[in-house]
């Protein structure tokens, strides 16, 4: 099968209830606001090293993470803050992390770019451009082995498909029929250059067509369109039909990195993308399914809140302790 379409079943494209939607709305808000703070927090010189944000993106991470079962893994890029959050990590350990102090997810020594909380299958954000698409099949295979009827989800960015690894891994998951997911989140941009001129084809997702593998082009600022996609790839690879590759056309409201003011954009484009904004657009649809102006409000309040006392709790927590620093280092 080289290439998917919506089912034809009627219940296989019906979204989850209005409870569990409104769930993935406080998700994205908290994101977003986790990523607001995160960007405060290295402009007051707080945060090590460089970090890089996905505000913008947020509709990818949490309509693929929701649809994903308990058992299921997750890998990702170091721009990876909203995908390890959507898959269940907590704010204020991922803070702790991204500060660098004791109770972060990695004892504060992983920092921004190698977050990983495999309690909840976050099994790694990844600072290597393509370097964990391998690894998330190791994580489908091993899953495949072990009879766990689990599925490998493999975020990356538009750049990664350009990368040896991207090649040989979908090469691999199609030859041995890897329940794994990968999605690509095309955001246009491959660090500072558009896509169209490092690549010469526009749908990044025809590549899956040269190892026989489902895929799909979708927008992924849609978080809805997002879920039932990654949904239906997942149950085809539960169901040993092998692997699926999903291009989600999105956009990063920042530049590539805090050191990037992003002057390399055209005029206009930013302000195109803000108006498909995934929080917005989401709020719309709860607010034309009969959701109250007041509940909308009072679920952002939420999140709000949520992550600022996230935020105080690990600010509260000490840097590690210099005599830990070779526990957990392979070697």
């Amino acid at each position: 099968m080289s290439a998917t379409s919506a089912s034809t079943d009627p219940a296989a494209n019906r979204l989850p209830a209005t409870a569990e939607q409104l769930e993935w709305l406080r998700s994205m808000h908290e994101i977003r606001r986790f990523e607001d703070e995160v960007h405060a927090l290295f402009a007051k010189g707080m945060v090590r090293g460089s970090t890089h944000l996905c505000q913008g993106q947020e509709g990818v991470s949490v309509g693929a993470c929701r649809s994903l079962a308990k058992q299921d893994t997750m890998t990702c890029t170091y721009r990876g803050h909203g995908a390890v959050l959507a898959k269940g990590a907590p704010l204020d350990r991922t803070f702790a992390e991204i500060l660098g102090r004791d109770g972060g997810l990695c004892g504060g020594k992983g920092g921004s770019m190698h977050l990983t909380d495999t309690s909840v299958g976050a099994f790694g954000s990844f600072a290597v451009i393509g370097a964990h698409l391998p690894i998330a099949n190791g994580l489908a295979l091993g899953g495949k082995l072990l009879g766990r009827e689990s599925v490998s989800l493999c975020f990356f960015g538009d750049g990664t498909a350009n990368i040896g690894a991207f090649h040989e891994a979908l090469n691999l998951a199609s030859i041995w029929k890897l329940p794994v997911v990968f999605v690509c989140e095309n955001n246009l941009y491959g660090e500072y250059t558009p896509i169209a001129k490092t690549t010469p084809i526009e749908a990044l997702a025809d590549r899956a067509d040269a190892y026989g593998m489902a895929k799909d082009r979708i927008d992924g600022n849609d978080v809805g369109t997002v879920y039932r996609t990654v949904k239906e790839a997942a149950d085809r690879a539960r169901g040993g039909e092998g692997p699926s590759l999903i291009e989600a056309m999105t956009y990063r409201h920042k530049g590539h990195s805090r050191s990037d003011p992003a002057t390399y954009r055209p005029d206009g484009e930013l302000e195109a993308w803000l108006e498909r904004d995934p929080i917005p657009r989401h709020e719309r649809a709860l607010r034309d399914g009969g959701v109250s102006e007041t509940a909308l409000a009072d679920l952002a309040s939420e999140a709000a809140e949520a992550v600022a006392a996230a935020l105080e709790r690990a600010l509260s927590w000490p840097e590690p302790d210099p005599a830990r620093r070779l526990e957990d280092v392979y070697g």
